[in-house]
């Protein structure tokens, strides 16, 4: 097989499960070093142990992406555990409070954008001086169907995608002379943890649920973690080369209506 990203060394964000595990997975079958971030320890190093025993390199490490200090501290230890940071894929993001918008507290709404929007920006922030080092990279924001379009939920949530994807694009343009890419990724409805704890706490049952997101995309199904994984795989690697502050819209047609 040919190692699409080989010999590169890859942080992944929100690593522990869903699409951050199948990334972290794929890259290290295509050759990445992988460095498996996340604030979930246990399903971090267990994502570790699945790449170690198919013969992968990775190395868990704790992060909280919106404490600069803990970014910095561990983005300088993955350089020298792995020589270089060759690629920054921003994925840790969480869903936040369905509140209408006169209804969300200062502390809800601030909650998720430390993580989603603050925490992409410390990333990258802290990833740049490196991949100005080894002279050049790859920056993948994770944003989401509802970084393009809205959906009268989720308030915060749609702020934060709609954030990152036009951080990915004013990045590109900052870093373009220094070979550093920057994209973003929208995914549609992906049957991840977050989207399957959502199902469970839905009023209409998660059977209901999940038939009502099906429906919802013209392919007839929701995705699966490495659908997106596929895309990452492209903008992290050289194939990609003429690629920067674009969108990679990965959605079954959903934004397509």
């Amino acid at each position: 097989m040919m190692k699409r990203v080989d010999k590169k060394t890859a942080i992944v964000t929100g690593a522990a499960n869903g699409i951050g595990k199948e990334t972290s997975l794929l890259l290290a079958r295509h050759g990445a070093k992988v460095a498996v971030t996340d604030v979930d320890d246990d399903d971090g190093k267990k994502v570790v142990d699945e790449i170690e025993k198919s013969g992968g390199t990775a190395k868990f490490w704790h992060l909280d992406t919106s404490d600069e200090d803990n970014v910095q501290k561990v983005f300088s230890e993955v350089a020298d555990a792995f020589g270089s940071i060759d690629v920054l894929v921003n994925n840790a993001g969480i869903a936040g409070v369905d509140k209408p918008t006169h209804e969300i507290s200062k502390k809800e709404w601030e909650t998720l954008m430390n993580i989603n929007v603050t925490g992409v920006f410390l990333c990258t922030k802290h990833a740049i001086p490196h991949m100005q080092k080894s002279s050049g990279g790859s920056i993948i924001n994770l944003s989401s169907i509802y970084g393009l379009v809205g959906a009268a939920d989720l308030p915060p949530y749609h702020a934060s995608k709609g954030a990152v994807r036009l951080m990915a694009k004013n990045d590109a343009l900052i870093y373009a002379k220094d070979n550093i890419r920057v994209n973003s990724v929208h995914p549609g409805f992906i049957w991840t943890p977050l989207v399957e704890e959502l199902a469970r706490n839905a009023p209409e049952g998660p059977d209901a649920f999940k038939a009502a997101l099906d429906s919802q995309h013209p392919i007839g199904h929701t995705g699966a973690p490495d659908d997106i994984a596929y895309g990452i795989l492209y903008l992290a690697s050289d194939e990609s080369k003429f690629v920067t502050g674009a969108e990679l819209v990965i959605d079954g047609g959903y934004t397509a209506r």
